[in-house]
């Protein structure tokens, strides 16, 4: 009885390590994820924290040779997001009926990157043009896309609707200033080869550097063209 009973359990050992070494490791698939955010994340300002979350000790994956990392459609690689990890062990061109299959998983991590970026230093009104005094330096956390942290970034801008002193300012806070003006008398000029044409006429809409403007001739006849840093409208003919 003795010896059954060391017998049964090498083999209950054996089979627990053929069992362990067919599946895939929680840690290298928790590796991957953290290599490719550090990867994609090594150009951001700042402090950046990387965590990746443990995998659910349920959840149970074949082992894999090849593992790829990536971005599912909608996350982006701040604050708590998704990483993507795929197996996928078959060569471009491998004949269908050796192909192996493949999984993907979604790790749950937690990226914190922390930068001085720049806030209203007092309550700012609708198409105020930014200049160094209207902010100040401030550090924190990043918690999205397009915040500003460089003072070139607003100097010059001017704000879409009106902000709160403190308020951090973003990208989709400003917009250039407009060099064309909505009804005010604009130099057209026609370029093409061989030819220089210039004329006025009317804005009939506002418009920045590299904008498309509208303009009334006094003939009647509206075209378009790009509105240039000086604030004349280039057109282009066809």
């Amino acid at each position: 009885m003795k010896y059954l009973r060391l017998a049964l359990i090498a083999y209950l050992a054996c089979s627990s390590s053929a069992w362990a070494a067919d599946r895939e490791s929680h840690a290298r698939i928790q590796d991957v994820a953290l290599a490719y955010a550090q990867a994609q994340t090594r150009t951001l300002p700042g402090k950046i924290r990387i965590k990746v979350e443990d995998i659910d000790r349920r959840t149970v994956l074949p082992a894999c040779a090849r593992l790829t990392a990536f971005l599912p459609s909608g996350s982006v690689l701040l604050g708590k997001t998704s990483i993507g990890v795929s197996c996928n062990e078959n060569e471009p061109g491998e004949f269908r009926r050796s192909q192996k299959p493949g999984w993907s998983i979604f790790v749950q991590a937690d990226i914190k990157v922390t930068v001085d970026m720049l806030v209203a230093s007092r309550p700012l009104a609708q198409n105020t043009v930014l200049s160094a005094s209207d902010f100040r330096l401030q550090n924190g956390e990043l918690g999205q896309p397009g915040i500003l942290i460089d003072p070139q970034q607003a100097i010059g801008k001017t704000l879409r609707f009106p902000i709160g002193a403190g308020q951090v300012l973003r990208q989709d806070m400003l917009r250039a200033p407009y060099v064309v003006i909505q009804g005010k008398t604009t130099s057209v000029r026609v370029k093409d080869t061989g030819f220089y044409v210039s004329a006025t006429g009317q804005a009939l809409n506002n418009g920045a550097e590299g904008q498309n403007v509208q303009v009334r001739m006094y003939s009647g006849q509206v075209v378009i063209g790009t509105a240039a840093a000086d604030g004349s409208v280039e057109v282009h003919p066809l």
